[in-house]
């Protein structure tokens, strides 16, 4: 009983530095999918950061009734408890999921999106640095091309209208006077996109997976936690018999 009592005043605490944690993941999936949205094709891709969020405010009232039971004991307490904890479990486990299978699902779309936005895409050489998506995207990851600065390469060859050089925005933010020019390549982000995204992509959504795992299993230990003190609890109240 003891035992049990530690370790739920443990977890109280352990639940509210994991709240901070899950808030982060999920904020950080929602402005990944709010800043790339036109490399999604479905709208619901944020919904396991939506979940992460809910599960981290429910978080800290939960935390601070595991603290307060391990003190002193509360029926009322106890059971709220044990229902948070039934619905932070769910949450937890949906939103774990949704990561792992949006994860797989979005990998498999994303490059047939960027080549889409490579061969739309109209440029000139020594342009005026355009304010596209696939110019804003390759900014942000300081990349070029969807593999390499070569698919832009390729698309000028399909049309004969475009010339043999690739967008500013491929130029890396330190060479100013970089037009997208081929004579200067050092000049050039001459990594893909693909990679980068994909790499940005699978850390978001792994956090995010194994956050809400390790979570799911403290919650779990809570719940046992409790059920111990409440079992202790009913034999002593009946004790009087």
């Amino acid at each position: 009983r003891s035992f049990a009592q530690s370790l739920l005043k443990l977890l109280g605490f352990i639940f509210w530095g994991g709240a901070a944690a899950q808030a982060f993941g999920g904020v950080l999936v929602i402005l990944m999918f709010k800043n790339y949205s036109y490399l999604f094709q479905d709208s619901y891709l944020f919904l396991p950061g939506c979940l992460a969020l809910a599960a981290a405010l429910i978080l800290l009232p939960t935390g601070a009734l595991a603290v307060s039971i391990s003190v002193k004991y509360s029926r009322n307490q106890q059971g709220t408890l044990m229902y948070l904890l039934l619905l932070l479990l769910c949450l937890e486990m949906s939103s774990a999921a949704l990561a792992h299978s949006y994860h797989i699902r979005t990998v498999s779309q994303l490059e047939s999106a960027m080549n889409s936005l490579v061969y739309q895409h109209n440029w000139t050489c020594s342009q005026d640095p355009g304010s596209s998506a696939v110019d804003a995207m390759q900014r942000k990851l300081q990349c070029c091309g969807v593999h390499s600065y070569t698919d832009w390469l390729k698309a000028s060859a399909s049309s004969w209208h475009l010339p043999a050089c690739v967008p500013e925005s491929c130029c890396k933010e330190k060479h100013l006077h970089c037009r997208g020019g081929l004579g200067h390549l050092e000049q050039l982000s001459q990594e893909g996109c693909l990679k980068k995204m994909e790499d940005k992509l699978c850390l978001a959504m792994l956090y995010m997976f194994w956050c809400c795992s390790v979570l799911s299993i403290l919650e779990l230990l809570a719940g046992v936690s409790s059920g111990i003190l409440l079992r202790h609890r009913l034999f002593h109240d009946l004790h009087f018999l």
